[in-house]
């Protein structure tokens, strides 16, 4: 059965996404995608990183359902692992040893602004856990920068969050930051992408758990 989803926004920004993972994959190990949505993303850093193995993840059994037909549908299954089902709250993450022995990075693509704070805070505790001195972990979507929009879109966007669940919206980078660097991380590499978006470049500096 075809249970792919179709994400228009995953079309629109997986070029540029995956400019930036050129600049900060290395070859070999896994990255763990954390809220992998439809499943297209993850396959197509797939096939584009095929050095890597992109462990992709979704709490949602519809979303999961996708990424493993996105996985059968072009034909990774001897290449890419099946999705697994991650929480960001349930802690600790039921993460296989293998993945655990072999991570070199974790990344969320538009997630932290339609989840409670709640998740973002657990997202950057746990991947403080998960990681060692040196690995990465990437955020992509809207932010605010100084708690200000940085375009009229966002503020709009960021409206049309809080009316769906007053507890989503767009975060303020300066506080995603802080939380970052109470858990072990530096922020690396700000970049400006199409959209109004941004890609925040973590690294793990030390250990605060």
């Amino acid at each position: 059965m075809d249970n792919r989803l179709f994400f228009p926004a995953t079309a629109r920004n997986r070029e540029a996404i995956g400019k930036v993972l050129s600049r900060i994959l290395l070859k070999g190990g896994y990255v763990l995608e954390v809220g992998s949505g439809s499943g297209e993303h993850g396959v197509v850093f797939q096939k584009s990183f095929p050095e890597v193995t992109w462990q992709s993840s979704d709490p949602e059994l519809s979303h999961r359902k996708s990424i493993s037909s996105w996985i059968d549908h072009e034909e990774l299954n001897f290449t890419m692992p099946q999705p697994l089902n991650i929480h960001v709250e349930k802690t600790p993450w039921d993460i296989p040893s293998e993945l655990l022995t072999s991570l070199q990075g974790i990344i969320s693509i538009n997630m932290i602004h339609v989840a409670t704070w709640n998740c973002t805070k657990s997202l950057l505790k746990e991947s403080g856990k998960l990681l060692k001195k040196g690995q990465f972990l990437m955020l992509y979507g809207p932010f605010k920068i100084g708690n200000k929009h940085i375009s009229p879109s966002n503020d709009l966007f960021d409206s049309s969050l809080k009316m769906q669940n007053k507890y989503w919206g767009v975060r303020d980078l300066e506080k995603v930051n802080e939380e970052a660097s109470n858990n072990g991380f530096i922020k690396e590499d700000l970049i400006y992408m199409p959209s109004n978006n941004l890609s925040v470049i973590y690294r793990k500096v030390c250990l605060k758990n």
